[in-house]
C-alpha cells in the first residue's frame, strides 16, 4: 500500500463535529496520483514507487520526461515524488492512489514549503528584542555582538543572524484527518499546514 498522496492546498475553513464544536480545517485537493515508476530491490536496491500529480500540457514536457512517461504508459504529470513502500513487487505502473485509501480520524504528516518572507532582520526572523528608543540610542534593531575576542576569532556556525526567511521544507506531524470526500478528491485536515494557497503538499500516514 502507498501511504502517501500529493495534493494542492485550497485554503482554510471551519466545520462542526458531532458535538457541535467548531473545528478549523485546511482543505486539500489530493490526488488522484498515478504510479509512474516502480523500484524494487532486485533492480534498484530498494523498494519505492514514483507517483505523479497535476495535469500538464504535453508541449511543456521536455523530451527526457516525455520518454519517461511514454515508457510507463501514463499521461504526463506536473509533479513527481518518490515514496518508499514495503514491497515494490506488489505495485505496477498505472496504479492510482486516491483519497479513498485514507480513512477519517487517522493521524497524518503534511510536508510542504513554507511561505517566503524575503530578507529579514533578527527581530522579525528570530524574535530578538529591540534596543532602547531613548534619545541617542543607535541600537534599536541591530543584532548586537556576534563573536568573541581573540578566541576563536570567528563567528560560530548556526548563530541567529539576519538573512532569508521562509521558503523552507516544513513537516507538520500528527495532524488529524477530519473528513474525506472521495467524490471531489478533498481532504479536510484539522489545523494549519505549511504553504500558501495552491501550494503543493505531500500527505502521508503517520
Amino acid at each position: 500500500m502507498v501511504n502517501t498522496i500529493l495534493g494542492r492546498k485550497l485554503g482554510m475553513t471551519q466545520i462542526w463535529d458531532e458535538n457541535d464544536n467548531v473545528v478549523p480545517v485546511t482543505v486539500i485537493q489530493a490526488g488522484p496520483c498515478t504510479v509512474s515508476q516502480v523500484k524494487t530491490k532486485a533492480t534498484d536496491g530498494y523498494d519505492a514507487v514514483q507517483i505523479g500529480f497535476g495535469d500538464i500540457s504535453a508541449k511543456h514536457v521536455n523530451k527526457p520526461m516525455a520518454g519517461h512517461f511514454k515508457v510507463a504508459g501514463v499521461e504526463p504529470m506536473r509533479y513527481l515524488r518518490e515514496v518508499r513502500v514495503d514491497d515494490g513487487e506488489e505495485h505496477h505502473t498505472g496504479d492510482v492512489v486516491s483519497v479513498a485509501d485514507f480513512s477519517e480520524g487517522i493521524s497524518i504528516d503534511v510536508i510542504g514549503t513554507s511561505k517566503g518572507k524575503g530578507f529579514q532582520g533578527t527581530v522579525k526572523r528570530w524574535n530578538f528584542s529591540i534596543g532602547p528608543k531613548a534619545h541617542g540610542s543607535r541600537n534599536q534593531r541591530r543584532p548586537g555582538s556576534i563573536g568573541q575576542c581573540a578566541y576563536p576569532a570567528r563567528v560560530r556556525k548556526g548563530l541567529h543572524m539576519y538573512g532569508h526567511m521562509g521558503d523552507d521544507r516544513v513537516t507538520v506531524k500528527n495532524l488529524k484527518l477530519v473528513r474525506v470526500d472521495a467524490e471531489q478528491n478533498l481532504m479536510l485536515i484539522k489545523g494549519a499546514v505549511p504553504g500558501g494557497k495552491n501550494a503543493l503538499v505531500q500527505i502521508r500516514m503517520a
